[in-house]
């Protein structure tokens, strides 16, 4: 049995922080997403979720000093959970993305995808 652990986002980009290992350019960036549902009275509800996330340039990740906030991106990757113990003893749980392919969005393309 083949075990898969794929995420895919378009969304709009948040924060970015860029910096360089070995000579590698990496961003760790947010992307925020809207889910737009009616509640059980009918009512319009909007749920956004932040995302965080990591990519290091390469093959299918280039031109990373475009990312800035408010630009949209269409991105792959896989999910990556860390647990760790605090200094005050409190367990903490991060989920990061850590992108695989990254698209730059421009306000002119007309994205369309499959569910």
């Amino acid at each position: 049995m083949e075990q898969i652990n794929r995420i895919e986002l378009l969304g709009i980009v948040g924060n970015v922080r860029m910096q360089y290992i070995n000579d590698k350019q990496m961003a760790k960036f947010t992307v925020v997403t809207n889910r737009a549902y009616k509640n059980k009275e009918g009512a319009p509800v909007i749920e956004t979720q932040w995302h965080n996330v990591t990519a290091f340039e390469g093959k299918h990740i280039q031109d990373l000093d475009l990312l800035e906030k408010g630009c949209a991106v269409h991105l792959w990757g896989r999910l990556q959970i860390q647990r760790v113990t605090a200094e005050d003893g409190s367990d903490r749980t991060y989920v990061d993305v850590i992108c695989s392919k990254l698209i730059h969005i421009s306000d002119e393309e007309d994205v369309q995808y499959e569910m």
